[in-house]
């Protein structure tokens, strides 16, 4: 009995805590289930509430207007590095909804003149020449003399704009080094470039003078310097050292700078890989990202450098008529072709420039000068409609320098039917304007002759004040922007640097505020360049983008890997 009870006191116990596990079990099935239902409702309705305030945000929210990208060029497959990358380069020339400009919206940041770093230039230079000038430079100790350096300007009598432009960069280069600047004379004449028609100021040397005072101070028989002149032609990108090169290093007497037919080449240094030549750029020629603060350089080399010979001062004079020197210059370049629409569009041009330098109130002088007599006759008389016009009519003329000089027939086409000396007597005429200068073309507006005439004026016209406000307009026909600024490809012309993708196309006459300084790089909101530009660029080493972000780490592993050129010339005294 007592074994019956131990087995059924077991089985009890057993049974009940078999209950007991049935019941927690129940108990997590049910009760803990309904627990965690209870604890996930405020947690979906919370959800719900969120996504139902985020979808009602989106509906009421306005669409936001959709942000275009200024497309790339198609030779643009370079990237940028330690200034920025390509797609860097997009976002910030990103301007709401537009993707291009048109020539007036490009030349807004040159409407307000820049008298103020004009004048900072002009001090620059006019230092430098009484520093560096002939005069004190030939008193210098033999010792001095033969550790001095200089720049040679040499050039040919081509066309006036380039060949001028190759004197202007040897004399800015001579600044940027601190040199002394020689003009190049004929070889058998011993005459200066232009001799007949300019005069140069006695801050210059001659290579004659040069070669005299080399032997007369003894540097090569007593301090053993030869007369050395080292070659660097911009013309030839392999072998240039105008990016690679640090110049002020350079030991040779003499630097002649070749080929530099516009205003770029003396610019290409702004972007030289060393610090030394950099600087010595920039304080030339100002920021290049800052268009309206860029100083009128050659405007102020050639107000100091030269000036008419006394039979072309005469000729401006008679022109003149002993009155007020004229308020605006209008350049035509027309190749003798007679374009009714450049016409027409330079003729609201010249008004807007009244306009602009609050002329309307008298009967403005105008000088025309073209390379077209025709043009200059149709123009004329519609000009006279509101202004009094200025022309110079060589066969009216009578001085005595002129008599029985003919014709040429040498780049007719080009220059134009009048004798050679007449592009002289225009230039030093329309370079009296007080006021403005107007550009027009058939084709490509902005050559380097109508930069040196607003330059020249401009230098002409700045006062002690900063006050002053010469402004270069460009008047470009619609049928010369179907492709945007596309066809203005001329390397040193005033436009080349707006000629990419960025410049809309199907423009209407345009009469546009344009830079007395040309640029040579892209780094504005609004310059992008051509593929035609990309490539030559390659050829001096430089990777450029579609929109002009020039590869500086590129740039400095090229002139790294790439073969120094040194070509020298020494002179038998």
């Amino acid at each position: 009995m007592k074994g019956c009870f131990c087995l059924l006191r077991i089985q009890l116990k057993h049974e009940a805590k078999c209950e007991v596990r049935e019941r927690e079990r129940e108990r997590m099935r049910y009760g803990g289930g309904k627990r965690t239902r209870v604890a996930l409702q405020p947690f979906l309705v919370l959800c719900a509430l969120v996504t139902g305030l985020g979808l009602l945000v989106l509906a009421l929210r306005p669409l936001d207007a959709p942000t275009t990208t200024v497309p790339f060029s198609r030779a643009s497959a370079f990237n940028s590095s330690n200034n920025g990358s390509s797609v860097e380069r997009v976002e910030s020339r990103r301007v709401g909804a537009k993707p291009c400009a048109t020539v007036e919206e490009m030349g807004k940041d040159f409407r307000r003149g820049v008298g103020k770093e004009s004048l900072r230039v002009r001090k620059i230079i006019e230092n430098h020449f009484v520093a560096n000038g002939a005069s004190r430079v030939r008193d210098l100790s033999p010792d001095q003399f033969c550790r001095h350096g200089f720049v040679l300007g040499k050039t040919a009598e081509a066309g006036f704009g380039n060949e001028m432009y190759k004197v202007l960069t040897a004399a800015a280069l001579s600044v940027m080094l601190n040199r002394s600047l020689i003009i190049g004379q004929t070889r058998h004449i011993g005459k200066y470039p232009f001799g007949d028609y300019i005069s140069y100021s006695n801050f210059t040397f001659t290579m004659k003078e040069i070669k005299h005072l080399w032997r007369h101070k003894g540097c090569e028989s007593t301090y053993g310097r030869k007369l050395v002149m080292r070659i660097d032609d911009f013309e030839k990108p392999i072998e240039t050292n105008v990016l690679c090169g640090n110049w002020k290093k350079w030991k040779q007497p003499i630097i002649w700078f070749q080929g530099t037919t516009d205003s770029v080449a003396a610019q290409f240094f702004l972007k030289n890989i060393h610090s030394r030549m950099r600087i010595a750029a920039l304080n030339l020629f100002g920021d290049p990202k800052a268009l309206g603060l860029r100083p009128n350089v050659f405007g102020e080399l050639m107000r100091v450098l030269i000036s008419p010979s006394e039979d072309v001062e005469a000729a401006v004079n008679w022109v003149i008529g002993g009155g007020e020197n004229p308020d605006i210059s209008l350049h035509m370049r027309m190749h003798m072709n007679r374009s009714v629409r450049a016409v027409q569009a330079v003729l609201r041009c010249l008004k807007k420039a009244i306009r602009s330098q609050h002329l309307m109130s008298s009967r403005p002088k105008v000088v025309l000068v073209s390379d077209t007599p025709a043009v200059v006759k149709s123009i004329k008389s519609n000009i006279s409609e509101f202004a009094e016009v200025l022309h110079f009519d060589y066969e009216k003329f009578r001085g005595s320098m002129f008599k029985g000089l003919r014709n040429s027939d040498f780049r007719r086409k080009d220059w134009g039917t009048a004798p050679r000396w007449v592009a002289f007597v225009d230039f030093f005429l329309a370079s009296r304007a007080k006021y403005a200068a107007v550009s027009g073309a058939h084709r490509r507006v902005g050559t380097t002759y109508a930069q040196l005439i607003a330059a020249l004026a401009a230098a002409y016209n700045l006062g002690d004040k900063t006050g002053s406000r010469f402004i270069l307009f460009s008047s470009i026909q619609s049928n010369l922007l179907t492709n945007g600024l596309k066809n203005q490809i001329g390397w040193g012309h005033v436009w080349n640097r707006y000629a990419g993708p960025l410049s809309c196309h199907n423009q209407a006459n345009q009469c546009a505020f344009t830079p007395v300084l040309p640029s040579a790089w892209w780094d504005s909101i609004w310059q992008s360049p051509i593929p035609r530009d990309i490539n030559r660029l390659a050829s001096y080493g430089i990777r450029l983008s579609g929109l002009g972000t020039v590869d500086n780490d590129s740039l400095k592993k090229h002139c790294k890997k790439r073969k120094n050129v040194v070509r020298t010339i020494t002179f038998k005294l």
